[in-house]
């Protein structure tokens, strides 16, 4: 029996979640799956094909491997095992990941929900211990938002919250809180003597060289599964919510929803902690034979390849180059690829990507073309800007925006840093080198409209470094923090946003918040 918190994780990151459902419904959705060991070999034959398993990982023939990718979507409840048939099929959150809905809001709605004791925590080669009544991630949540603990460390919740925090009560709470402080004062010897014996991993026994190693890749994981969710920014060790992210908490915390009954009812408890953000009860019968035609089977290998491709790039529409890629994949008519593609995905799926681009935010200089290139898509394909990457020709923003319905330019600079403050050379090439010469990278005559950085996050100066530039340019400017920008990417579809709304939003000379749309 585990006596700590534990999630399963063949990956430390949620991101490749999609594409592990969208494989394992490929092999094994309506099949049975105990004991099916072909199945199993085949599913994981499957992962290391689309490069989302290393190959030469499996020690034997009996397909372990694929059943530990089957136990992370079932832990977070995308999957079940229906017991009338003994076959596996899809919860609503696993159906909405697979029609395209974006995967970050879905997962994230799952990770808050996510409880102990739940199917998974008590199956068998898991078994969590009884003395756990929590929603763990929520417990992370408040504590980070308590002005008396600010932020966490990978070691504190390693070494103090996953082992001590039992319970959402008041008694509970405030002992983490107390243990938390003395922690940070004493270090490890505020530790209990027989650590080591009471949260020993649950297989082999503890590494003397790295004798909490089982905690502190546990702790990374959740860590990780939070900054999936977009809800925490790291600094130096510390993990603390992002600031434009602190209402949406607030709001989350206020309300304490009741746990999911019946954690030892497999199909009772999966179903509605599968529920997704859009519905509240799971009312379909499933319980109908379903024939498996070859054109079922085509449609699967065609969600498959589709899933994949908007992970890598925004698609806000189905056009004839994704329509050629995914033929190239599947090896199918193109007929029936568009056809399939316009009936699945009419709209598109632009969120599944917008992970990928939050993670870019923050990855420092080394990684700031991907981000760049990430943009350009993203104000082509979503907003319908003539965009340009224009960063390496040199002494040049990053991209260049042109307007041909409202008769404007515009210049983006990415700046992948959490607190992104303007220096006095970045203010400089701004004004002298983007604005002063914007002939020189750019063809058109329409006038600048406005500058802008996306990035992380920013310092608190950031404004008025704005309004600097914009007092000695004439031109206006903002800044988008990158959950901001992803806001905004959901909402100009579904508000009937135009370029002119954009002109008007990135010319507030501040930084841009998600209050401002």
């Amino acid at each position: 029996m585990l006596n700590y918190w534990w999630v399963t994780r063949p990956k430390r990151k949620l991101n490749s979640i999609p594409e592990v459902l969208s494989t394992f419904a490929e092999i094994s959705l309506d099949q049975e799956w105990q004991g099916q060991r072909d199945s199993h070999l085949s599913f994981e034959e499957a992962l290391e094909s689309a490069g989302l398993k290393r190959k030469g990982e499996r020690r034997d023939q009996t397909g372990g491997g694929a059943r530990t990718y089957k136990a992370w979507v079932m832990s977070l409840g995308l999957i079940f095992t229906q017991e009338s048939t003994d076959k596996m099929k899809l919860t609503l959150a696993g159906e909405a990941i697979m029609n395209g809905e974006s995967p970050v809001a879905v997962l994230k709605n799952q990770v808050l929900k996510y409880q102990f004791p739940s199917s998974f925590s008590l199956s068998r080669g898991v078994q969590v211990s009884s003395r756990f009544k929590i929603r763990p991630f929520r417990f992370l949540l408040k504590l980070l938002m308590d002005d008396r603990v600010l932020y966490l460390t990978e070691e504190e919740i390693a070494k103090i919250i996953v082992v001590e925090a039992e319970n959402e009560t008041d008694k509970c709470y405030e002992k983490i809180v107390d243990r938390i402080h003395e922690f940070r004062s004493k270090g490890d010897a505020c530790l209990d003597d027989d650590f080591f014996e009471k949260y020993a991993p649950s297989k082999g026994s503890v590494n003397p060289e790295h004798p909490f190693s089982h905690l502190m890749d546990l702790s990374n994981t959740l860590i990780n599964w939070l900054d999936y969710c977009q809800f925490i920014e790291r600094d130096a060790g510390q993990i603390r919510v992002l600031e434009e992210k602190r209402a949406e908490v607030t709001e989350i915390l206020s309300e304490v929803p009741p746990f999911i009954d019946r954690p030892d009812q497999h199909e009772y408890f999966q179903r509605k902690y599968g529920l997704d953000p859009k519905h509240k009860k799971d009312n379909r019968n499933l319980t109908g034979t379903h024939t498996i035609t070859a054109k079922i089977i085509a449609e699967q290998k065609i969600r498959q390849a589709y899933i994949g491709e908007s992970l890598k790039r925004p698609i806000s529409k189905i056009t004839p180059s994704l329509v050629d890629r995914i033929v190239e994949q599947t090896g199918f008519d193109d007929k029936l690829v568009e056809e399939t593609l316009l009936r699945l995905y009419p709209r598109g799926s632009v969120g599944a990507f917008m992970t990928e681009y939050f993670e870019m935010a923050f990855k420092g200089r080394d990684e700031a073309t991907p981000f760049e290139k990430a943009t350009v898509e993203l104000f082509q394909d979503v907003f319908g800007f003539e965009a340009k990457h224009v960063g390496p020709i040199g002494l040049t923003p990053d991209v260049l925006l042109v307007s041909d319905v409202e008769g404007y330019q515009a210049i983006i600079d990415n700046k992948a840093y959490s607190k992104y403050t303007i220096s006095n050379d970045h203010h400089n090439r701004m004004v002298h080198n983007y604005i002063e010469n914007l002939g020189r990278y750019s063809s058109s005559a329409a006038p600048l409209a406005f500058f802008s950085y996306i990035a992380g996050g920013f310092g608190k100066n950031f404004d008025s470094q704005v309004r600097a530039i914009v007092d000695e340019t004439g031109v206006n400017g903002s800044g988008f923090s990158v959950s901001t920008m992803i806001k905004l990417v959901e909402c100009y579809s579904d508000k009937g946003y135009t370029h002119k709304t954009l002109r008007d939003l990135f010319s507030l000379n501040r930084q841009v918040l998600m209050t401002d749309f």
